[in-house]
């Protein structure tokens, strides 16, 4: 058997004992040696101790607990060590919405490495406060992706493939699949995921909110679970993987344009939604989104291929191939000049 303990500096032998012991509760396991004790093994809290005489510092222990009596609390002993107690169970805080208008040019090169070695780009550094986290992320090449079973404390999270695929799987929701080109997938509260393979230089838009949430890795579940259960509720939302294969084309505001709807919406209980956004066949630079304004916490358009001029206040933005905006609420624009080809996407957050 291995296990792992944290050593406990204690000049003042005793001192610390009936700090961690009387004050806070640890149990005493073993003491040594029995004349003249400058060694305790101690446990509580799910932790191992090893109060030490000899050893020098002091040490910060976090205690995790669900005693609101505790929750908030800490103390100094001995030597200077601390232990602060924390909430058990996690949840995200929702920072003040700070909204701004923000173009990220697509041609920027500013991606940094993040986790999984995936190349992460910030769409909205200001991040709406702290409100919202908005990446354009690529894995370049084919291959498989060193990640791990994992999930998120998040409000709303949604990943839309932009280009290459990947092999995806969550939790309850059946085999592998392959994730490609116009799917988007939203990712509930708490619902364990895993990218396993990526193909054809992958790429995708990932929004979350807010923007500071804790990834979580889950050591003791294997995907895909043996349960199929599609409709499962998660933290208030289900999971949906929008198929850009089945996607319907209805008209949208303006003239000349056609939206198809991911259902994302319905699933998070209109937490936020996810639409394509196009010209209808042969409408083209005739295509016309007259000035309009929303009222929603977040708005962002990021062109996924062709071009577009984004008009507002008086101001003609050209907006082209991997381009971003973001649209404050009560912030009037519209849309010309609209390339043939233009898709655009576009995540609202209500």
């Amino acid at each position: 058997m291995t296990t792992a303990r944290t050593i406990v500096p204690s000049s003042n032998f005793d001192a610390g004992l009936a700090f961690f012991t009387g004050e806070l509760g640890f149990q005493l396991d073993q003491i040594s040696p029995a004349d003249d004790p400058s060694t305790a093994l101690l446990s509580g809290f799910g932790a191992s101790l090893r109060l030490d005489r000899s050893a020098v510092g002091s040490v910060a222990l976090e205690v995790l607990t669900d005693d609101e009596a505790l929750i908030g609390a800490s103390k100094t002993g001995p030597n200077g060590n601390t232990v602060s107690f924390r909430r058990l169970t996690r949840s995200y805080e929702m920072p003040e919405l700070v909204p701004s208008f923000t173009v990220s040019r697509g041609d920027a090169a500013d991606a940094n490495p993040g986790r999984a070695g995936m190349q992460y780009r910030d769409l909205v550094p200001d991040r709406f406060g702290g409100r919202v986290i908005a990446s354009h992320i690529s894995v370049p090449g084919s291959g498989p992706v060193p990640d791990y079973v994992h999930h998120h404390d998040i409000k709303f999270q949604i990943i839309f493939c932009r280009r290459g695929a990947a092999t995806l799987v969550y939790e309850d929701q059946g085999e592998p699949f392959r994730f490609e080109a116009g799917d988007c997938v939203v990712q509930p509260p708490g619902i364990r995921h895993r990218v396993l393979e990526s193909f054809d230089d992958l790429e995708v838009v990932e929004i979350g909110s807010p923007a500071m949430h804790d990834t979580n890795v889950d050591h003791s579940m294997e995907l895909p679970t043996s349960e199929l259960r599609p409709k499962r509720d998660f933290g208030g939302q289900r999971f949906v993987w929008h198929r850009a294969s089945e996607a319907q084309w209805t008209p949208w505001l303006g003239d000349g344009f056609e939206v198809s709807d991911t259902g994302i919406g319905e699933a998070t209980n209109g937490v936020g939604n996810v639409r394509t956004i196009r010209p209808m066949q042969g409408s083209g630079g005739d295509a016309l989104l007259p000035i309009t304004t929303h009222d929603d916490e977040f708005v962002l358009w990021f062109v996924l291929d062709g071009s577009v001029t984004l008009e507002r206040a008086g101001e003609s933005i050209a907006l082209a191939e991997s381009d971003s905006v973001t649209i404050p609420a009560g912030d009037p624009h519209g849309l010309t000049n609209c390339s043939d080809n233009l898709r655009l996407l576009e995540v609202r957050i209500h």
